[in-house]
């Protein structure tokens, strides 16, 4: 893996080369998604499944209806955040302001923490795409604020780093992907934010030692897929616990590098970006490219797959490809031909057919037909 750091005409150059690269690769590999999208009007869907989704939403608490859990709807706050950056509406601001205001209290927790470091995670993310919509300053202070807490839970004696899924220890010592992954995430994008040299070069240095260990974690399997976290029976010498594969793995790890290669370029990130990224897209869908999950997630499942389309987004906005946006569009328009009801209800299985509805399914199929709106 290369550490070369990337500046000026020669980053553009070698970027531009992984761009050639990785799409050779692609096709290599026999992806059956590349192929020309039919017109769907997204930004029409999209608003009407927006409105839909607001129909979960609880003005009171500021969360959405079960099945939609606490994390869930940080992610459901950062479609419509993203939604409105996209379309360039005002309409659902006050939405996000109640939340931040309101699901603290709802849920019982201080600074939206809680047992779960994932959890955490997800706020903290929905709460810096907040910062960068509104540019309202509480919103990235909450941010770091939880990121406070999440350092808490780095430990060295297993596994010889990483943060824990969880903090208690007892029933559920597990070092996972997407704890770490958004630890990642949420450590880069806070060096990219903050003003402070000293807070920007503390929130850099944690990037860096995540992105290190994770690197050599053993996670990133020989496909360049994540699997879902690792074996620590020996916690000097954890390895890999080939558990599934899940979408919204691959997704916070492309958003992660993304945002560490802003902070420190170095073309290595967005090579292992680009390859992540490109394994996803050609051993995690159906036959006919549609992101598909496999069994087993339970009432979570459902919103992986919308988390991945939302990050390749933004592998897209540093290095722009074709098939980022064939793909895009191939997921949205299967959601819009065979996941949809009448009423712009959107199902889990993209591909089809429609299964049932609610906050969870809608968000996820949201974040694929802003990502096609915002490739397009």
């Amino acid at each position: 893996m290369l550490n070369t750091k990337c500046m000026g005409s020669a980053c553009f150059l070698a970027m531009a080369l992984l761009g050639s690269i990785a799409t050779a690769r692609a096709a290599s590999l026999g992806a059956s998604w590349n192929y020309a999208p039919e017109t769907v009007d997204y930004a029409k869907e999209a608003a009407a499944g927006v409105e839909r989704l607001q129909g979960w939403y609880i003005p009171r608490t500021g969360l959405y209806r079960k099945p939609t859990d606490w994390w869930n709807s940080a992610n459901a706050i950062t479609v419509l955040v993203d939604y409105s950056r996209v379309t360039q509406s005002r309409q659902y601001l006050d939405t996000i302001a109640n939340t931040f205001q309101k699901a603290n209290k709802s849920y019982g927790t201080k600074s939206f923490i809680n047992d779960s470091n994932d959890d955490e995670g997800w706020w903290a993310a929905a709460w810096i795409d907040a910062y960068d919509l509104t540019g309202t300053p509480g919103y990235l202070t909450m941010a770091e604020a939880i990121f406070a807490d999440m350092i808490t839970q780095w430990d060295t004696k297993t596994c010889g780093g990483g943060v824990w899924w969880s903090k208690d220890l007892k029933h559920s010592a597990y070092k996972n992907a997407i704890t770490n992954e958004l630890f990642l995430e949420i450590a880069a994008s806070l060096a990219n934010r903050v003003a402070d040299p000293a807070r920007k070069g503390k929130y850099l240095e944690w990037a860096k030692k995540e992105w290190q260990w994770f690197r050599a974690s053993g996670m990133i399997n020989s496909r360049n897929l994540v699997n879902d976290g690792l074996n620590a029976k020996n916690p000097a010498a954890c390895t890999n616990n080939q558990q599934t594969t899940w979408t919204y793995n691959q997704g916070v790890l492309l958003g992660g590098l993304v945002e560490l290669n802003k902070a420190e370029p170095a073309v290595s990130l967005l090579q292992t970006a680009q390859y992540v990224a490109d394994a996803a897209m050609t051993h995690l869908v159906t036959d006919t490219g549609v992101l598909n999950e496999p069994a087993g997630g339970g009432p979570d499942l459902p919103q992986f797959k919308g988390i991945f389309l939302r990050n390749l987004v933004r592998l897209n906005r540093t290095l722009p490809l074709g098939k980022y946006k064939l793909f895009a569009e191939t997921n949205a328009r299967s959601i819009v031909s065979n996941d949809r009801s009448l009423n712009h209800d959107f199902g889990n299985l993209w591909q089809g057919p429609f299964d049932s509805a609610d906050g969870t399914r809608q968000t996820s199929a949201l974040d694929a037909l802003i990502a096609a709106m915002e490739m397009r």
